[in-house]
């Protein structure tokens, strides 16, 4: 076998950083029709490059095969809506932008986020590769080209529609297979004294809080500040400043200028490489712990769940995430264990988790069958669902978490 190599330094991998075993793509739900049908499971083995840290998995299925027609829309999360609010707002506000610019967004989705720039009075164009989640873009009055983001696309962009005051990457980058290719396409489509702004889940919260099911097959890399700071510096960029953000189980928002401007970063930067050093995630030996920890939630979240089937107990689970896929897999859970899955999203309702083909119902499926437990599978919007489903209380229902360990209430 031909031992994998660094997406971004090309050095050899041969440190494991956690071995899940195999596992379906995430999001590759199954009609009722497809369960007697084989389907796909590939390993969800993460390595970590002995060279620059990146932690990452092998390109088993391309985005073309992942992301041309997508389950997922990011709408749906009136959190995740409010926190991109937020952001447009300030980005508008700090950037002051206007009628004469334009921000463009990779990996748009349903326009959830230019919506609020359009708000704003600021011009917008959104790059989506699904094109079934662009069509409810473009029906919401957000242009959108349908495209992979790249150094050929960012020229054909930079050409048609000019450069970038501000380009908006969140949660993309862990998404791309070539970074190289990606980055280079926004230093390409980046305007010159613009800003282009990276949200990624911080590798040091998915260390410390167990996050071990954010670790799917659509997401090629996982990321720290020190190692994003090698990988825009090798493309000519810069990282000016960095915001902590408390999305998906703790993220940073890195602000990024083209390096030949000699903007002096704010202290954030070395606040947040000061913290991941020591944190260890400059030393290979802080990654090979990892597993064991892993196990630790795994053996704890059986028990509760066995001892629940056997006490009597129903538990059922909410939200039909790509977490639940990883979760549910490495764990070995099925119909034994867990009911069925709610979700908000019709496009997943009346489907099946893949790999354990638990079935996926309207949320009205909970009050109708009051469960004992419910399963928070998204568990970094758990206030949110808590929030919509304390109905749950009124026949003794609890909610249980299982990251960082498992918790009821």
């Amino acid at each position: 076998m031909i031992a994998p190599v660094c997406r971004f330094c090309a050095s050899s991998l041969d440190q494991v950083f956690v071995d899940l075993g195999m596992s379906p793509p995430s999001n590759a739900l199954l009609t009722a029709e497809r369960l007697t049908q084989m389907e796909r499971f590939y390993p969800l083995k993460a390595f970590v490059c002995s060279n620059c840290f990146l932690v990452q998995l092998e390109e088993f299925e391309s985005p073309q095969e992942i992301f041309s027609d997508y389950a997922y829309f990011s709408s749906y999360s009136t959190t995740w809506l409010e926190h991109c609010k937020r952001y447009a707002n300030e980005a508008t506000d700090e950037l002051r932008l206007g009628a004469g610019h334009r921000v463009v967004e990779i990996a748009s989705n349903d326009g959830y986020l230019l919506q609020y720039f359009v708000e704003r009075g600021v011009p917008v164009l959104g790059v989506e590769p699904a094109a079934n989640v662009a069509a409810t873009a473009v029906a919401k009055g957000i242009p959108t080209e349908v495209d992979f983001f790249g150094t050929q696309t960012a020229r054909r962009l930079s050409a048609s529609h000019g450069s970038a005051n501000l380009v908006a990457a969140n949660n993309v980058l862990a998404h791309v297979p070539d970074v190289n290719d990606f980055v280079e396409g926004v230093r390409i489509l980046l305007a010159p004294g613009g800003r282009a702004t990276f949200e990624f889940p911080h590798l040091l919260r998915l260390m410390e809080f167990n996050q071990f099911d954010t670790i799917y097959h659509e997401h090629f890399s996982y990321l720290s500040a020190l190692t994003a700071s090698q990988i825009f510096r090798k493309h000519a960029l810069k990282i000016v400043r960095v915001q902590h953000l408390p999305t998906h189980g703790g993220s940073l928002r890195v602000w990024v200028a083209h390096e030949a401007e000699g903007i002096e970063p704010e202290s954030s930067v070395d606040d947040v490489l000061r913290e991941e050093r020591a944190g260890g995630l400059d030393r290979l030996e802080t990654y090979q712990r990892f597993p064991e920890r892993v196990e630790f939630v795994k053996r704890r979240l059986l028990e509760f769940l066995i001892q629940a089937r056997d006490d009597g107990k129903r538990v059922a689970a909410y939200g039909a995430a790509a977490k639940g896929t990883t979760l549910f897999n490495y764990c070995g859970i099925g119909t034994d264990l867990v009911d069925f899955v709610v979700d908000r999203n019709p496009h997943k309702q009346n489907k099946f988790m893949p790999g354990c083909h638990v079935p996926i119902y309207d949320v009205e499926r909970v009050k109708q069958t009051r469960p004992d437990f419910l399963l928070v599978l998204p568990w970094n919007l758990r206030e949110e669902i808590a929030g919509q489903m304390a109905h749950i209380r009124k026949w003794g229902g609890k909610f249980v978490v299982p990251i960082p360990a498992i918790e009821v209430f």
